[in-house]
This record gives C-alpha cells, sequence and structure tokens, in this order.
C-alpha cells in the first residue's frame, strides 16, 4: 500500500432489459455486447452484488475465477475495482485469473465465502466473436438459485448506478497478498492470488484413493489414458493432477494451454467437437478417454476404440462402485442427483 487512498467513484447508469440470469445465475452473451455496450458489464456486476444484503456483503471474502477466455482480464479487473468499491472486504482469486467452476465451488466452502464470480460463457466458443459471460455462486458453493437470480434481475432493471474504483489496479501473475487503501474505508481492501489447483486438489485427495488410481495409470501393465482440455480453464488441473500427481504420462494429456479462443474450437465436449480425442480414441491405444468444457463443470467419457459412456452411465457406475471410494466409504452416500433425461441405469444399482 502506497501514496494516497484510491477513491471511490459512483457512476450514474441506465439499465439493461435483458440482464435476466438464466442457468443457475448467469448471463451469457455475445462477447461484443460486454465489449461494446456501455456499462453492459458493470451494470451486470452491481446486480449481482447488491444483491447480496448489506450486512453480510460489508467486510466479506468473495472468490473471483474465469475459464481465461477473451475478454475475462479486463472484466476481471472490472469486477475487482467493483468489489472493492462495494464494501467486499477480501477476493481470492486464481493466478491469471484462471480457476474452474468446481475449483471455485471448492474455495467458497473451504473459506466459508460470501460466494464467487466466474467469468465464462461454459461451452460456447471465445474470442472477439464468441460469447461471454457471467455465472454468480451463492455462499454453499452452488449456482445461485432462483430467488436469487430473479433478485439479480429486478436489481438490473431499475439499476441507476454503480459504484467502482476504476485507478485500482491488481497483478493477476503474482501468487500472494496485496493491499489497498481505499476513500473512507477503515480496513485496507485485500486482493489474494492463489494457484487455481492446490486448493482443488487437496480436496480431491480426501475423497479418491491417489495410490490406486496412481498404480493403475503408472504401475505395471498400466492403463493408458488420453485427456483432452480443449484449450479451457482445465489443462493446469490435468496436468498438475493426472501427471504430475498420479504419474500419468506427459502425453496422456492433450490442448492444456488455456487460450483465449480455445485454439479456435468449440470447447464443447462431445462427439462433435473432441473429435480429436475421439479419433485418438479409435485406434484402440487408450483405455480411458476424457474432454472437458471451458469452465471445467462438463466432460465427456470414451472407452476404448471410442466407446461413447453417456453421463447417465457413468454416474450409475460411480454408485456401483462407491465402496472403491474413500470419502463415500466413509461418509456414505444421501441421495443422487438426476434430471428427466436421465437413464434408467441407475435404478439397476439400487
Amino acid at each position: 500500500m502506497e501514496g494516497s487512498p484510491i477513491p471511490v467513484l459512483t457512476v450514474p447508469t441506465a439499465p439493461y432489459e435483458d440482464q435476466r440470469p438464466t442457468g443457475g445465475g448467469g448471463l451469457r452473451r455475445p462477447t461484443g455486447l460486454f465489449e461494446g455496450q456501455r456499462n453492459y458489464l458493470p451494470n451486470f456486476i452491481q446486480s449481482v452484488l447488491s444483491s447480496i444484503d448489506l450486512r453480510d456483503r460489508q467486510g466479506c471474502t468473495m472468490v473471483v475465477g474465469s475459464d481465461g477466455r477473451y475478454f475475462s482480464r479486463t472484466a476481471t479487473e472490472i469486477v475487482v475495482q467493483m468489489a472493492a468499491a462495494n464494501g467486499i472486504g477480501r477476493l481470492i482469486i486464481g493466478q491469471n485469473g484462471i480457476l474452474s467452476t468446481p475449483a471455485v465451488s471448492c474455495i467458497i466452502r473451504k473459506i466459508k465465502a460470501a460466494g464467487g464470480i466466474i467469468l465464462t460463457a461454459s461451452h460456447c466458443p471465445g474470442g472477439p466473436g464468441g460469447e461471454f459471460g457471467v455465472k454468480f455462486n451463492v455462499a454453499n458453493g452452488g449456482p445461485a438459485p432462483d430467488v436469487v437470480s430473479d433478485k439479480i434481475y429486478q436489481i438490473s432493471k431499475t439499476i441507476e448506478e454503480y459504484a467502482i474504483c476504476p485507478d485500482l489496479r491488481i497483478d493477476l501473475s503474482r501468487l500472494g497478498r496485496q493491499e489497498f487503501d481505499l476513500e473512507n474505508k477503515f480496513k485496507p481492501f485485500r486482493v489474494e492470488i492463489v494457484d487455481p489447483v492446490d486448493i482443488y486438489l487437496n480436496l480431491l485427495r480426501t475423497i479418491f484413493d491417489f495410490n490406486a488410481i496412481k498404480s493403475l495409470l503408472a504401475g505395471p501393465g498400466q492403463l493408458k489414458i488420453r485427456v483432452d482440455a480443449m484449450h479451457g480453464v482445465m489443462g493446469p488441473y490435468v496436468r498438475k493432477v493426472l501427471c504430475d500427481e498420479l504419474g500419468a504420462p506427459a502425453n496422456s494429456a492433450i490442448n492444456c494451454v488455456p487460450l483465449e479462443d480455445f485454439g479456435g474450437q468449440h470447447p464443447d465436449p462431445n462427439l462433435t467437437y473432441a473429435t480429436t480425442l475421439l479419433e485418438a480414441m479409435k485406434g484402440g491405444e487408450y483405455g480411458f478417454g476424457a474432454a472437458f468444457d471451458a469452465d471445467g463443470d462438463r466432460y465427456m467419457i470414451l472407452g476404448q476404440n471410442g466407446f461413447f459412456v453417456s453421463p447417465s452411465d457413468s454416474l450409475a457406475i460411480i454408485a456401483a462402485n462407491l465402496s472403491c471410494i474413500p470419502y463415500f466409504r466413509q461418509m456414505g452416500v444421501r441421495g443422487f442427483g438426476r434430471s428427466m433425461p436421465t437413464s434408467m441405469a441407475l435404478d439397476s444399482d439400487f
């Protein structure tokens, strides 16, 4: 903290009628709208922050992450500046702005944060001509429920101003704490840049039998795997967890460098877009294949020779083998989440 306190500004604005969150507190639009329409992003961020009760907001901790797509760095800076101006006490941000959606949820629950903002358009393409989005997770780590999404939308329709500290600058590349004195604030505003994988990796260690998996991937008669991060946020997780921690050969992981445009590809893990993985699996060399979407909360699994494993079947497989997973062996399971299209495969386990 150096120099005079950073000013907090109130900026007049006008509402947009199309900022109704969908899919659990998320707003997804063409990138050009966020980038080019005056105050489009600040309006929505202010609506999200204002949806948190003032008593809960003042001095609280929030988590911020992105899938690394185009406009994420600019948007992260705006989120930081507005969080500071709105009384948030501390932000936890992944290094270089990178945090997967599951990792954001993990950190929220780990540190008991008030919520988290995730800059992602999920499986949609990136780049200037692609999509951009903002998701809001609440204090339980999950997506905002309808009542919160409705509150955000109502605020967005009547918004007249937003608060921001435009002179506040952070270094997203530097791990550790950064503190800032703000005008009319008694306590400094704190930003903590964290390794995007470490906290999530520690959670995985408490759930799965890492020794058993390591012997499968790196021991005699190893299972050869192929995992495609599709140039999204999961690249660092795939490399650190599967290769560095569990011993899978480095060439098991492909497309692991997060890119703003996802390498010009559609980061949707399905048989239409994950063709590189599909072709590799069809050759029969690999016994297990997987691909992830841009923010890491969707996946596709392929078996040997490119056999497609549906999400409902993978859930059924987990359910049938709960005794192999230390966390569930110790804690049990309270139930399984399913949706209308879920097959009846899960029923065969009970």
